[in-house]
């Protein structure tokens, strides 16, 4: 038992994207960028913000369930691509603890 719980333990760390990051990668996802042509910073922000205009959120997530319902196995693959790039072009502020906040009491 204490073998699976070390193991569990050192498995990397895998951070959900927050909503920002889920909706860019979403329209990055269903862009014309390829990750062969190693976009810059500026082709993914032009990217993303011209495809969240055109089909708007709803059909950015549209685009990406119908990939994902015709091409599986490519789709898992720009996805990733899609995340990662999401993370380094639009790095997340860093979280500071604020000072003098309490935690929420639960009722029992």
């Amino acid at each position: 038992m204490a073998e699976i719980l070390a193991t569990k333990r050192s498995l990397p760390r895998y951070e959900m994207p927050n909503a920002f990051e889920a909706i860019r990668a979403e329209a990055l996802f269903a862009s014309t960028l390829q990750p062969s042509r190693s976009p810059s910073p500026d082709q993914v922000r032009r990217a993303v913000a011209t495809t969240l205009r055109r089909p708007g959120i709803r059909g950015c997530a549209a685009q990406m369930a119908r990939e994902f319902g015709d091409h599986p196995d490519t789709a898992v693959a720009r996805m990733s691509w899609a995340l990662a790039t999401i993370k380094t072009v639009f790095p997340a502020p860093p979280t500071t603890p604020t000072a003098n906040v309490r935690p929420l009491a639960f009722a029992s």
